[in-house]
């Protein structure tokens, strides 16, 4: 099982990502899960025709006994999505939530019993603290890959979270493993990316243009990889997502591409 904590600046196209990146995956025959990370509960959305499925801490203060089907639930080509959710508007902390979120879903021993390949976590990244850099925490992701655009505060928050890595370091915390470029069409995006890839010290792992299909697929409550799994920038995912998984071993007949 690998485990990938993505972080990014909220705003920045990080769930749209995500969740193309965990449908790719599936394309590619492995089984996903996919955690949101974030009080606003959207990260599986394109994963569910659209629609919001209940978070692990709305159902905590319905049922304190929840079993885990009740915490997650499947998408798109089978993809396991659960979302953490959050506090109560101006009531709790969402950080607080993520960390009770996680500890329900070890009580229940989600990964022991659904076996998932791949896990992702969708990580809000503008605040590293608390709940939020639980995912980078020993026993949860091995990887930590940001996403980010070339705008300045996504670059601070980009900043921020290799930081936070870099403070885990020698704790066998998750590692960098690079960042993923969410292009905005800003003048010289390419050139300040590359810039702040050298000043933290990291790789780029992909590169996604400006596209109108994220937004036609989003209408349709779809991914890219769902609603045109021929084109172009599907196939960009799929070799992202390859990328992601250089170290689990494809077998010939796993090689579902375009399901």
């Amino acid at each position: 099982m690998k485990k990938i904590a993505i972080y990014g600046k909220g705003g920045i196209g990080k769930s749209t990502t995500v969740s193309n990146l965990s449908a790719a995956l599936t394309q590619l025959g492995l089984k996903v899960m996919q955690i949101g990370c974030d009080p606003k509960a959207d990260s599986t959305v394109t994963l569910n025709g659209g629609h919001r499925i209940p978070t692990v801490l709305d159902t905590l203060r319905k049922n304190t006994s929840p079993q885990l089907s009740d915490l997650v639930k499947e998408g798109y080509n089978g993809i396991l999505c659960v979302e953490a959710g959050g506090p109560t508007p101006g009531i709790g902390c969402a950080g607080r939530g993520i960390i009770a979120a996680f500890e329900k879903l070890n009580d229940l021993l989600a990964f022991e019993t659904l076996k998932p390949d791949v896990v992702l976590y969708d990580v809000l990244g503008d605040v590293v603290c608390g709940g939020f850099a639980m995912p980078m925490r020993e026993g949860y992701a091995e990887e930590v890959i940001i996403i980010s655009s070339g705008e300045m505060m996504s670059l601070y928050a980009a900043h921020n979270i290799a930081q936070a890595v870099r403070n885990f370091s020698g704790r066998r915390y998750a590692t960098l493993k690079g960042m993923i470029l969410n292009r905005r069409a800003i003048p010289d995006e390419a050139m300040i990316v590359h810039k702040a890839l050298f000043e933290i010290g990291t790789e780029m792992i992909g590169d996604i243009p400006r596209s109108s299909l994220i937004q036609d697929a989003e209408a349709l409550g779809k991914t890219v990889c769902e609603a045109f799994p021929d084109s172009p920038l599907a196939e960009l995912y799929r070799d992202i997502a390859k990328n992601l998984i250089v170290d689990i071993e494809l077998l010939p007949s796993k090689e579902v591409m375009n399901a």
